[in-house]
């Protein structure tokens, strides 16, 4: 099963842009992931296609269960 912890904002243009972390350390601590969320929007680091990060909209963790199967 693969989790990963999408983090979401809001960018100038109003859409949506996320990013995702692999392998979140859980239990989340949601105010410590508010913090960093605000801290990636001051640092100005990422721009997406939908603009630059403003504000934080959301965080959500996704889990997914993967089947490999060999195709011989």
């Amino acid at each position: 099963m693969a989790k990963t912890l999408e983090l979401q904002f809001v960018t100038d243009l109003g859409k949506i842009a996320k990013l995702t972390v692999d392998g979140p350390a859980e239990p989340i601590n949601a105010a410590a992931v508010k913090l960093a969320m605000e801290e990636i929007i001051a640092s100005n680091a990422f721009y997406s296609n939908y603009g630059s990060l403003v504000s934080v909209s959301g965080a959500r963790v996704v889990e997914r269960n993967v089947t490999d199967y060999e195709i011989v």
